[in-house]
């Protein structure tokens, strides 16, 4: 519910403010390199890549984006969305609700009763991608921030089936996950930020919810996304990534 109020906030649409904590560190000398580097559209991100460290927080968006491998993506040979097992029963096995409900459920601004075999009534939600209110669960679509195609592309194929399970139902991060209006999830699809953006509004955020999770999941960007995302982080001085990377 926190999660979707701060997307939520008029003012606050256009940056990316820092989760409550320990200030961030200064940014190193080579981090100032790239971050201008990018912003300046002048070294590639696979030219001054550094490999991303397992966690970080409150990074710029520009020095985050340089961690991202850049890399052609791979053919979708063999990718139908049964390769990666969802909805599976959740974090709490035991309370008759898969992730997709449980996703929707830690998302609502005003929560729904549930019902037997978590049947959801009532209660209002916040989409993102389109700044609209929803009042219904079944109006709802979860969202994976990054798509599975995309996924599959971007070196999600060579995965296990475990390992694809666990990124379908991801909940160990933030914006994994998340719950938008059907309309907006349609419209994405399995699009990358070049040929997809939600609403001006909601892009920084975008933005640096798709590096995040690109970083968590060790997954690669083709040089058109990256020059897509390199324009958005010039956009969004201030917007910041924080990620744990998954083993």
């Amino acid at each position: 519910m926190i999660k979707n109020l701060l997307r939520a906030v008029p003012a606050l649409a256009l940056s990316v403010l820092p989760l409550a904590g320990p200030a961030a560190a200064a940014p190193s000398p080579v981090h100032a390199r790239v971050a201008a580097g990018l912003a300046a559209g002048g070294p590639t991100a696979a030219a001054v890549r550094e490999v991303a460290p397992p966690t970080g927080t409150d990074v710029p968006l520009a020095v985050a984006l340089a961690w991202v491998e850049v890399a052609p993506e791979g053919p979708r040979t063999g990718y139908s969305r049964e390769q990666f097992k969802h909805w599976n029963k959740g974090l709490d096995p035991a309370d008759g609700c898969d992730t997709r409900r449980e996703v929707i459920l830690s998302e609502a601004v005003d929560a729904p009763e549930v019902g037997p075999r978590c049947a959801l009534t009532g209660g209002r939600w916040w989409s993102s991608y389109d700044q609209v209110w929803i009042t219904s669960a079944s109006s709802l679509d979860v969202d994976h921030m990054v798509p599975l195609a995309e996924a599959w592309d971007s070196g999600a194929a060579a995965w296990s089936a475990a390992r694809r399970e666990a990124y379908a139902n991801d909940q160990g991060a933030p914006n994994s996950l998340i719950a938008v209006s059907g309309s907006s999830n349609r419209s994405k699809a399995d699009k990358d930020p070049a040929a997809w953006l939600p609403v001006p509004a909601d892009q920084c955020t975008y933005a640096a919810d798709w590096v995040a999770d690109k970083l968590r999941w060790e997954l690669t960007a083709d040089a058109g996304e990256r020059d897509a995302l390199a324009r958005l982080a010039e956009a969004c001085p201030d917007a910041t990534v924080s990620y744990e990377q998954v083993p």
